[in-house]
């Protein structure tokens, strides 16, 4: 019996270990991939042939034609550039010199009658005994009037108000415009010279130090003239000076007249030279040499501005030398003049920033040095604040009201 039972276990084993190597090597043997499926490809439609349509409508919404966002202009081409436009600057009017002197008058007035007022001020007292006297000329001197000229007016005044006696504000006011008037000069012509009797162009030069406003001077002066009915060519002499050439250019462009200009830093006497052919050429009426700043401590400098002046001369003579000068800058001033007059035949001074300093005696000093009239005065920096001197208005602004 149990070797009957021993028979069944040993069989039971046997089996089980049969089944354990068919289930094992059926694991070992891969199973083959699967039949790939074929890609969901849509096709393109195909290109329609002619009298064909192009494809089947699609149900999809519709819009109107307002609906639909136009490209600017309406037209769907390409857009062209145009060309820049080159904006041709508007001429402008000129002031008329009459109507620029009245306001220039009540500018000057409000500026520079300090000296006036000071003056009768210390003219209206009761006793004038020598330190009154001595007050009246720190006045004059502090206003630039200088020393000689000072001397002469103060030695004027003590003799007429000993002789007058009593002094009425009318009777003083009276008084010193007539002493003023004297120190200023009322029979000196102060026409600046651009009408040559047997000749066209009148030819003038100005001159001057950096900073004395020449440059802006000189285009301010060609407004005056177009305003009086005259034509101008303009010479951008001053080579040196960044963007001069530029500066003048443009004020010519605003009243119509042409300008000459050459390389920057090219000669200027060049320049100079062809501002007065084509002046000639052109049958204009004047010519205003703008030169290069000038320092009166340089003397290769000043030599070349009398080169400048020589080369010009070799058309014509020139008619007007106009010196530039800063009011505000009081003795060191005549220190330039003296120097630019030994170089240059000076002609005429024009004064510029006389209205912001109540240092109007510049004017006295300044034509006593050289013995040159003041010919035209800046008061301002507006386009027409440059207007010829009279030393009418001058004095009037000077006393005040």
């Amino acid at each position: 019996m149990e070797t009957v039972i021993l028979a069944v276990v040993i069989a039971v084993v046997v089996l089980g270990v049969l089944g354990g190597l068919v289930v094992g090597s059926r694991r070992k043997k891969s199973l083959p991939p699967p039949p790939p499926t074929a890609p969901d490809i849509t096709a393109p439609p195909a290109e329609p042939h002619v009298g064909d349509e192009a494809e089947t409508p699609r149900d999809e919404p519709r819009r109107t034609i307002e609906e639909v966002d136009l490209p600017d202009g309406g037209s769907t081409g390409t857009a062209v550039e145009e060309p820049p436009v080159v904006e041709v600057p508007e001429l402008e009017i000129p002031e008329p010199t009459e109507g620029r002197l009245i306001r220039l008058r009540a500018r000057l007035s409000r500026s520079q009658n300090a000296l006036g007022k000071g003056l009768l001020t210390l003219l209206s007292r009761e006793h004038l005994d020598e330190d009154t006297w001595e007050e009246i000329e720190d006045t004059l001197l502090t206003a630039d009037v200088g020393v000689q000229p000072t001397q002469e007016l103060v030695e004027r005044l003590r003799e007429r108000v000993r002789v007058l006696g009593t002094r009425t504000p009318e009777e003083l006011r009276s008084l010193l415009r007539e002493e003023l008037l004297k120190l200023v000069g009322t029979d000196v012509d102060r026409t600046v010279k651009t009408e040559p009797e047997e000749r066209k162009p009148g030819i003038v030069m100005v001159v001057g130090v950096n900073g004395t406003g020449k440059t802006t001077t000189t285009g301010k002066l060609a407004r005056v003239l177009v305003a009086d009915g005259r034509t101008v060519v303009l010479g951008a002499a001053d080579t040196f000076r960044a963007a001069a050439a530029d500066q003048l250019q443009t004020w010519g462009e605003r009243v119509g007249a042409h300008t000459v200009r050459g390389p920057e830093a090219g000669d200027p006497a060049s320049v100079a030279f062809d501002a007065v052919k084509e002046g000639k050429e052109m049958g204009v009426d004047v010519v205003l040499i703008d030169t290069a700043g000038r320092l009166h401590t340089k003397t290769g400098l000043m030599d070349e501005l009398g080169k400048v002046k020589r080369v010009v001369e070799k058309h014509a003579p020139l008619d007007e030398v106009l010196l530039v000068l800063d009011a505000t800058t009081g003795q060191n001033g005549l220190v330039q003049a003296r120097v630019f007059a030994e170089v240059v035949n000076i002609t005429g001074i024009v004064l510029t920033k006389l209205d912001g300093t109540a240092k109007g005696g510049i004017v006295v000093a300044v034509q006593r040095e050289l013995g040159v009239p003041v010919k035209l005065i800046g008061l301002g920096e507006g386009a027409d604040d440059l207007a010829p001197f009279e030393p009418e208005a001058f004095v009037d602004a000077l006393i005040g009201d």
